[in-house]
């Protein structure tokens, strides 16, 4: 698979993730290219926690995992998009 240019957006691109069975757009998130291989790697969706500056498992402390059913990457590489099945609570609830 390609991988998203990382060099073109200083090092993290976005990352949309979607359902894979009601296509609710579940988060916007960021991955750098150490997020991106983790992901490939295990299954399972990682990010880049700007906040933390750190590696992020979704679902590493809540047991609510992002699984890749896909992977799809824009025209111009630097947009992710993650359709994912979704374990236990959204990663976002409704109000």
């Amino acid at each position: 698979m390609v991988e998203p240019d990382f060099k073109k957006s200083g090092g993290l691109v976005p990352v949309i993730v979607q359902d894979f069975k009601t296509h609710e757009v579940l988060m916007l998130a960021y991955m750098n290219r150490e997020a991106w291989r983790k992901t490939l790697e295990t299954g399972k969706a990682t990010y880049w926690s700007r906040s933390r500056n750190t590696l992020w498992v979704k679902g590493e402390t809540s047991g609510h995992f992002q699984l890749i059913k896909e992977i799809r990457i824009d025209c111009d590489d630097d947009t992710v998009l993650f359709i994912v099945e979704q374990l236990g609570e959204a990663a976002c609830q409704s109000k």
